[in-house]
């Protein structure tokens, strides 16, 4: 059966990095206000990474994908999911959006990397948090003070040090990157180099913000696609796949990300014998369309813009989208 491919063009805001917006529930955008440029400053942005490919740009369609007038019109339960599982977390954006949101009952988050699996399990533990919320409020940014936190071994440092450290690289680090290699930010924005993206204070808002959701949240290291597996047969899970991993190996996946490699047929697959609702999120290119149509998912093609103020197409993939024609 070949995939239903829906074009649809929306205009998608630029990714931004700031000061925490306001947490209080937003209502569901009407199709006109998702047809118009977002003002990314107006969706709450909750995770305290500023991440490669986070997905601050898409919680207008998360909420629309996961409002109870959408799964009505789906034939699927107009009751809000029992769990989002978001089986790549990375970020956390989605997952942070949907329970803050009411849009879900708890999230479980699941994530390969060692260093952002330190930052959530952290988050979720209250000494731990305690910790690291001492760590930021402590620490004085300097390139000297930056340069021996980033030295420090790994396996000498607690869970609330592992997580600054993770935090803090994530912070000083060109757009973000915790890969090997990454280099560190030299003018910044505004010229101010290292400071430019080192918000402490917005840091402690979003972790106490997250304290305050840890109830319904639960994190997991390990393998996402297992997760899957094990919530197969849940009609009650919605799924939130963005893998981190570009199919082609031409994209930003393998410099971007420790884990770049994935069975993506296996992926495709698992997911198309999913039991309850899923979307999933990946570049656009001609190999992603061709799996979309071998397993007979629909998809449509949205355009974004990166942080480099670039526009690309990113490619929307589910067992029915007509969510994203309804008002």
């Amino acid at each position: 059966m070949a995939s239903k491919e829906q074009p649809f063009s929306l205009m998608v805001p630029l990714f931004a990095d700031g000061p925490v917006v306001s947490s209080s529930s937003s209502p569901i955008p009407s199709q006109g206000e998702l047809a118009r440029p977002i003002n990314v400053a107006s969706v709450p942005q909750r995770s305290p990474f500023r991440y490669p490919g986070g997905k601050t740009w898409l919680v207008p369609y998360i909420r629309r994908w996961l409002s109870p007038a959408s799964r009505a019109a789906r034939g699927l339960s107009p009751a809000r999911p029992t769990v989002l599982l978001e089986p790549f977390a990375g970020g956390g954006s989605v997952s942070l959006t949907a329970v803050a949101e009411g849009l879900v009952e708890r999230a479980l988050m699941v994530e390969l990397d060692e260093d952002v699996a330190a930052v959530w399990q952290a988050l979720l533990q209250e000494s731990a948090r305690t910790q690291l919320l001492q760590l930021l409020h402590s620490f004085e940014l300097t390139p000297t003070a930056v340069g021996d936190w980033l030295a420090r071994e790994r396996h000498t440092l607690s869970l609330a040090e592992h997580a600054f450290q993770t935090l803090l690289r994530n912070r000083v680090s060109h757009g973000g990157i915790l890969a090997p290699g990454a280099g560190l930010l030299k003018h910044g924005e505004d010229g101010r180099g290292l400071r430019s993206r080192w918000y402490p204070a917005t840091l402690r808002r979003r972790i106490e913000e997250i304290a305050r959701l840890s109830p319904r949240l639960t994190f997991m290291q390990g393998d996402g696609l297992e997760l899957l597996r094990q919530y197969q047969e849940r009609l009650d899970v919605a799924s939130f796949i963005d893998p981190p991993y570009t199919l082609t190996g031409k994209r930003a996946g393998r410099r971007l990300y420790r884990y770049a490699e994935l069975d993506h047929e296996a992926l495709f697959a698992l997911v198309s014998h999913l039991a309850g609702d899923f979307l999933v999120t990946y570049d656009d290119t001609p190999e992603v369309r061709a799996l979309a149509r071998r397993y007979a998912l629909t998809l449509a093609a949205v355009p974004m813009r990166t942080t480099h103020h670039t526009q690309q197409m990113e490619l929307l993939i589910g067992r029915d989208l007509r969510w994203l024609e309804t008002s």
